[in-house]
């Protein structure tokens, strides 16, 4: 069996107070993202989430990044939290036409962030599943309790869309349920949501879930969105050393 890909990042990179501090003080705006890209394996766009981009902004991150270097792109919000799902079609056709496919063979899933109060509802999600285009790879993010259950799981299985596991201290619940070829983990901080630092313990125990999926064959695409501090970077490179990557 081959071993899966270890896919470690962070959720976005621009963030003034990371200069200083993981980015040198005078690295320019614009030299973030290459920064960063040649610290970590893999990046989460979370630009995509408040507005939709542009087809050059998507070529200027995929030229800006190594060969190996894989993106996650957040779904549009219209969607997951304004639309709630529903008459999925329109907006998933604007979101590609914005120019997500820019990216080429460096897109490695779309990520469908889900509203902490919109609870599992089978006709709906299912309507939302099968407008996915098949040919990416897809990761929900569900925060209603209601999605902790065989039932949710069994459908995301059956379209092959990962279940992301959505680590924050109490604020939705931790759905681990395995429903694709892949893992998909998005790490908000365990103490203080946003803004706490992984211990080493907690790196620790990360490092040895990545490894027990890696060796069964599936990618794990991680990512640490606690950022408010700075600490998102440090972690994202503490877990890959503990895997032992080099870049």
């Amino acid at each position: 069996m081959t071993r899966g890909r270890v896919l470690i990042g962070t959720s976005g990179w621009s963030y003034r107070s990371w200069h200083g501090d993981f980015y040198p003080e005078d690295l320019p705006r614009k030299g973030e993202l290459e920064y960063l890209s040649s610290q970590v394996t893999s990046t989460e766009i979370n630009a995509s989430f408040y507005r939709l981009q542009q087809p050059p902004s998507y070529r200027r991150w995929r030229e800006a990044t190594p060969g190996d270097h894989v993106f996650a792109v957040k779904g549009s919000r219209y969607l997951t939290h304004i639309k709630r799902l529903r008459e999925p079609g329109p907006a998933l056709e604007k979101l590609f036409s914005s120019g997500v496919l820019e990216l080429g063979d460096k897109l490695g899933v779309l990520l469908w962030q889900l509203p902490q109060d919109l609870g599992f509802d089978r006709t709906l999600v299912r309507e939302f599943l099968d407008a996915l285009p098949r040919s990416h790879r897809h990761a929900l993010e569900p925060r209603h309790p209601s999605w902790n259950t065989d039932e949710a799981a069994a459908l995301l299985a059956e379209y092959r869309v990962a279940t992301v596991y959505s680590d924050s201290p109490g604020r939705w619940p931790a759905v681990d349920r395995d429903t694709a070829l892949f893992r998909y983990v998005r790490l908000h901080g365990h103490s203080d949501l946003y803004a706490s630092r992984y211990s080493g313990h907690s790196l620790d125990d990360w490092a040895r879930r990545c490894c027990s999926w890696t060796e069964r064959g599936q990618d794990v695409h991680l990512y640490f969105d606690n950022d408010a501090l700075g600490h998102a970077p440090h972690d994202a490179v503490r877990l890959l050393d503990r895997l032992g990557v080099r870049l």
